[in-house]
């Protein structure tokens, strides 16, 4: 129990902290521990918590029309993904998505000028993307994060923003973990056992925000997306 709380004070404080990152961290950890189907719903509910505290502290940053456009590409891209599910294995599309990811991540730090993807049409087309990636194989947040740092936004915005295009997508999760009947009573216990751990680690994770300066916190998450492609190209 004190591992599942460690672990979740990790997530938390590594999403409170840049963003995003919550799943990178826990899911490794507590599939190895815990087995895939009483971790996934576990991270599924927790970082849902997780989401929703956060969105709260940055409420006054979000901007809803810029998440409705996002989220309006997700909603047509999860159908596709859904269908196309069996066109390439997950394997194949993990490789494809790192290599992806970590080739923007190193190009954004070599780089002193990022595209500044002014055109309103690309929020639709990223999350359209992360829409076809979310449907398929579960992993949509990378075309939304490479947007928000494209559109070079503060660590408020970047914040609340994402969590508010994270919670809808969470519950959506959620209610396919409820409908598959993987909402257990061994979930809600580790649920429980979990939220020490979530409280501990958002309070951090709030605390070290609180003094990264924008530009340290565009690095970080530049970094934060070099360690993701890294895992998609060799530990998934």
């Amino acid at each position: 129990m004190l591992a599942v709380a460690l672990i979740i004070f990790a997530g938390a404080f590594v999403q409170s902290s840049i963003g995003f990152g919550f799943a990178l961290i826990t899911m490794p950890l507590l599939v190895s521990m815990l087995g895939i189907r009483l971790a996934a719903p576990l991270v599924a509910i927790v970082v849902f918590l997780t989401e929703i505290t956060i969105f709260v502290r940055y409420r006054e940053s979000f901007d809803f029309g810029m998440v409705m456009h996002l989220l309006l590409g997700a909603i047509v891209g999860i159908p596709i993904g859904l269908l196309t599910v069996r066109a390439i294995d997950s394997q194949t599309a993990n490789v494809i998505l790192g290599l992806i990811v970590l080739g923007y991540a190193i190009y954004a730090l070599i780089t002193p000028r990022l595209p500044e993807l002014a055109w309103q049409g690309w929020q639709f087309i990223f999350g359209f993307f992360s829409g076809i990636l979310s449907g398929a194989y579960n992993t949509g947040g990378p075309p939304v994060v490479i947007y928000g740092s494209c559109r070079e936004w503060s660590p408020e915005e970047f914040k609340s923003d994402l969590q508010g295009f994270f919670m809808v997508t969470g519950v959506v999760i959620i209610v396919s973990h409820a409908l598959s009947g993987n909402l257990t009573k061994e979930v809600g216990y580790y649920t429980l056992y979990a939220l020490p751990g979530l409280a501990a680690g958002l309070a951090a994770g709030f605390l070290l925000s609180n003094k990264i300066r924008p530009e340290l916190f565009h690095r970080l998450v530049l970094f934060a997306l070099i360690a993701l492609g890294i895992k998609l190209l060799f530990f998934s």
